[in-house]
């Protein structure tokens, strides 16, 4: 066979061979000389500042029918985007539910959600619950977490607790859920009951 005819023959027999090895490096070419978008850090995506503050503030939520939800005060308010969090100074909650159900809460600084509907309470913190027959309790603690859709206190942190009839509990910590009335208290517990009316 003439070499001509052997070099045709081995060309055709190569070149799908040849012609995908010059696109791979054809593409290799493209991807290292095409520009990237530019890099954000980590640090610049996820901000750790507020963007924005609020000073001698009132913020107020509320339902589709118009009726109050929340009520946040306090001295300063900042949110964080990057957690969707606000954190407040010298805090100031009231927050009632559909049947009327009020529930009372203040701090030296609060963390809550974007919509309010969790608050974590830090440093002289007290709840005060009120029912529709205008019972109260009320929580005391250097934390108390308030779920407060779900009418819910908890912490694991020494707190002290009064009830309706005056009596008076210190436990290690506590799970209160106010919709059904009960009131669970952990760790060592000291209660104090005021003494009952002679008849």
């Amino acid at each position: 066979m003439p070499w001509a005819l052997r070099v045709r023959d081995a060309v055709s027999a190569y070149l799908p061979l040849l012609l995908m090895a010059a696109l791979a490096l054809a593409t290799w070419w493209l991807v290292k000389n095409t520009p990237s978008a530019p890099r954000v850090s980590a640090e610049q995506a996820v901000r750790q500042e507020p963007d924005y503050t609020m000073n001698d503030f009132a913020l107020e939520r509320f339902a589709a029918d118009g009726r109050l939800k929340v009520r946040i005060e306090g001295a300063q308010l900042r949110h964080y985007p990057a957690t969707d969090q606000i954190e407040v100074d010298r805090v100031r909650i009231r927050a009632v539910t559909p049947d009327g159900r009020v529930t009372l809460a203040d701090a030296r600084r609060a963390l809550a959600t974007g919509d309010a509907s969790e608050v974590q309470l830090l440093g002289a913190a007290h709840v005060t619950t009120t029912d529709a027959n205008g019972q109260t309790i009320r929580m005391d603690g250097d934390f108390l977490h308030a779920f407060l859709v779900s009418e819910r206190v908890r912490s694991h942190l020494p707190v002290r607790v009064t009830a309706p009839d005056g009596a008076v509990f210190e436990a290690r910590g506590l799970e209160y859920d106010h919709g059904l009335r009960k009131l669970d208290l952990s760790g060592p517990m000291r209660g104090v009951f005021p003494p009952r009316a002679s008849r």
